[in-house]
């Protein structure tokens, strides 16, 4: 009868124990992930404003770094009012304001709408001046590699490098990727990109929803361009 009893305390206690071990390590893997995730989100916060420069890789604490160290976040509203309190505010826009000590060298907002196969997520980043492109990116979608896909590619989103997101009137048109080769000779040459080949699905998807990222953000960077 002893023996039984201490089987069974035995087994339960290491059930116990494994529980909690079991419970610990995936506490543990769930909250590195999330880590991830935000440093992955940086990353491209960064690679969007041109940092690090084409060539050069951040190790994972100097992301951190160099991110707490150049960039402010911000929220605004749809008229490009600073919001003080966003924690129940669903219509709160980020930004994220690029400084190096008191000047303001770029910022960078959030991108995501629809492709062909999937929801397309990056970041677009504009110079100080709140129109022209600094750099954009792309770091989640499920669009098809080689096609679709190519759109997180080194070649696709330099295009939109020194691209300009508003006329000459100050109008925002947004930024098209063509069906093959923007041309040069074009008055509209500033607001275009060269096309992925065999991706029209997934480019128009993108010119759809970049436009309609910008527009949310239009107030604030009129406020911007203004105060130039």
């Amino acid at each position: 009868m002893r023996s039984n009893t201490y089987t069974l305390v035995f087994t339960a206690s290491i059930t116990v124990v494994l529980g909690f071990m079991l419970s610990l390590a995936a506490t543990s893997l769930k909250e590195r992930q999330t880590l991830n995730v935000e440093l992955d989100i940086k990353k491209n916060i960064l690679i969007a404003l041109d940092i690090p420069a084409d060539g050069e890789k951040y190790l994972p604490e100097e992301i951190q770094e160099k991110y707490t160290k150049i960039v402010v976040p911000i929220y605004v509203d749809d008229e490009g009012n600073l919001l003080e309190e966003t924690e129940e505010n669903d219509k709160a826009l980020p930004v994220f304001i690029q400084k190096m000590g008191e000047t303001i060298e770029g910022y960078a907002i959030p991108i995501s709408g629809k492709g062909l196969w999937s929801t397309l997520y990056g970041y677009l980043a504009l110079e100080s001046d709140g129109k022209t492109v600094k750099g954009i990116t792309f770091y989640k979608h499920g669009e098809t590699p080689g096609l679709g896909g190519e759109v997180e590619k080194k070649w696709f989103t330099n295009n939109y490098k020194q691209k300009k997101i508003v006329d000459e009137n100050g109008v925002l048109v947004s930024i098209q990727a063509m069906k093959g080769k923007a041309d040069p000779s074009s008055a509209d040459f500033y607001h275009e990109v060269d096309g992925v080949s065999g991706a029209t699905m997934t480019t128009k998807g993108l010119n759809l929803f970049l436009k309609e990222n910008l527009q949310n953000y239009d107030s604030y960077f009129q406020q911007i361009r203004l105060a130039q």
